[in-house]
């Protein structure tokens, strides 16, 4: 027998937006029911950010300890390589994921949400059907948010399947792949290599473009391509992949030449897409926008009381902007005025070293007619950064002519991210040099180079 739910709200997706969405309409007053088909988390919680960064950090530990084998590493010694359990690696990773899924649970539980675990069809713009254990559950809702996230993009002559993987595949395998190849060298395809290489696997990454990180500045990306190269890793650049057979990668290079390059794991990271099929988008007219479903700023569908957020709406598809967008809409629904038009969606691309990227580069700034100027401080004069061992970066402020406003920040660096939530207070609260200038920062730290960037910018910075 069919269950019937008549709620205020309907959050379809348990990811960062659609769960934020949930517990703040539930803060507010509103009657909520979310659905959702996998576990509570989505894509970042569950398969990718939070699982990621714990396995680049026990990458980068055992790096470290590799290091100091033999003649040692800053005075620190080990007569012995040590071992690396993956399998172990990844269980305490999960422990990590459940952690914070319990959390999301408890979260939504003390909101008042009720949660519908299962694959929910529409019918209609408020009508929804979720198959359940339990039988089939239908929910009619006077608003509803469209929270369904992303999933990774696969190869059509080269899909997913058995030794070629997306990243949620890498981040559960039970040993290190003796060859690994990356076909792909975006942020999720160099953070995942760059960890797999420091855990011992001969890595080889395959480009079309012609470099690294291609949404990022060659300034910016070049002490990354240094420590890729470092670290021993293999880059192709201009390169096609043609075909997975036999355990070997048929690669085109730049100059039309086609070779082979073994892999007992093909790690595919050529990108992401909206999830629009499954869950019955046909039914409940919405308007698109190329891949992606047609938003206002508000996250507004032409369909009255249907809203869309997170990666469903478009770049950047991030977890910060789907959560920003999620609270947004559920003060909307509660009769708050807002909309969606921040000055800076921070940017982290966790390689080795990190990149961080807030507001608008010099070159974006032109584009828009506004005359700008930049001013860049090095980590080899940062105090903080040489004694860690981490002079290679910097952090550069674009910031305009006339009345010095910054308006753009972009890093790289060791540990670089911490600096992120800075960097947009900067830009959304509109700061000039002259403000960051006067902020005492504390010292020893990496945040004196923003400072010292700053200073640069008017002219006296004290320390190059």
């Amino acid at each position: 027998m069919t269950e019937t739910i008549t709620t205020k709200v309907l959050v379809v997706g348990g990811g960062p937006g659609g769960y934020v969405a949930a517990i703040r309409c539930g803060q507010l007053g509103l009657e909520t029911v979310l659905v959702e088909g996998d576990r509570l988390g989505g894509t970042c919680l569950i398969r990718g950010c939070i699982p990621s960064k714990a396995m680049i950090h026990v990458a980068d530990r055992f790096a470290g300890m590799t290091a100091a084998v033999g003649k040692g590493h800053h005075g620190i010694s080990l007569s012995t390589a040590p071992k690396l359990d993956l399998a172990a690696t990844v269980k305490w990773k999960e422990t990590v994921v459940d952690k914070l899924n319990s959390g999301v649970t408890a979260l939504l539980k003390r909101a008042k949400v009720r949660v519908v675990e299962g694959w929910g069809v529409f019918s209609n713009a408020k009508t929804c059907t979720v198959k359940t254990k339990a039988g089939d559950v239908t929910i009619k809702a006077e608003y509803v948010i469209l929270a369904t996230g992303s999933e990774p993009v696969g190869l059509p002559h080269i899909p997913f399947g058995d030794a070629v993987i997306s990243s949620t595949e890498a981040l559960l395998l039970q040993e290190v792949p003796k060859k690994m190849v990356v076909i792909g060298a975006g942020y999720i395809g160099l953070e995942l290599g760059i960890a797999f290489r420091k855990f011992g696997a001969e890595v080889t990454v395959v480009e079309a473009q012609d470099r690294i990180l291609p949404l990022y500045d060659r300034q910016l990306t070049a002490p990354v391509a240094a420590s890729v190269e470092k670290l021993g890793i293999k880059v192709m650049l201009g390169a096609k992949a043609q075909g997975f057979k036999n355990g070997k990668l048929a690669v085109e290079d730049k100059d039309g030449k086609t070779s082979e390059i073994a892999a007992d794991s093909l790690l595919v990271t050529v990108g992401r897409k909206p999830r629009t099929a499954g869950w019955g988008i046909e039914a409940m007219s919405l308007d698109m926008n190329g891949k992606f479903v047609k938003v206002d700023d508000a996250c507004r569908t032409p369909m009255q009381g249907v809203f869309a957020i997170g990666d469903l709406v478009g770049e950047p598809m991030l977890e910060h902007k789907a959560a920003a967008q999620g609270e947004m809409v559920a003060e909307i629904i509660a009769g708050h005025k807002r909309r969606f038009d921040p000055a800076a969606i921070p940017a982290v691309c966790f390689t080795d070293p990190e990149i961080v990227t807030a507001g608008l580069t010099l070159e974006e700034a032109a584009a828009k007619g506004i005359d700008a100027t930049t001013s860049m401080f090095p980590l080899t004069a940062n105090g903080r950064a040489l004694s860690m061992d981490a002079g290679e970066g910097f952090v550069r402020v674009v910031a305009r002519k006339d009345d010095k406003r910054i308006i753009g920040i972009q890093a790289v660096g060791a540990h670089i991210a911490e600096l992120s939530g800075e960097f947009s207070m900067a830009i959304e609260m509109a700061a000039t040099l002259e403000d960051m200038a006067g902020i005492i920062h504390a010292h020893p730290t990496l945040s004196e180079a923003f400072f010292e960037a700053s200073l640069r910018g008017l002219g006296h910075a004290i320390h190059i």
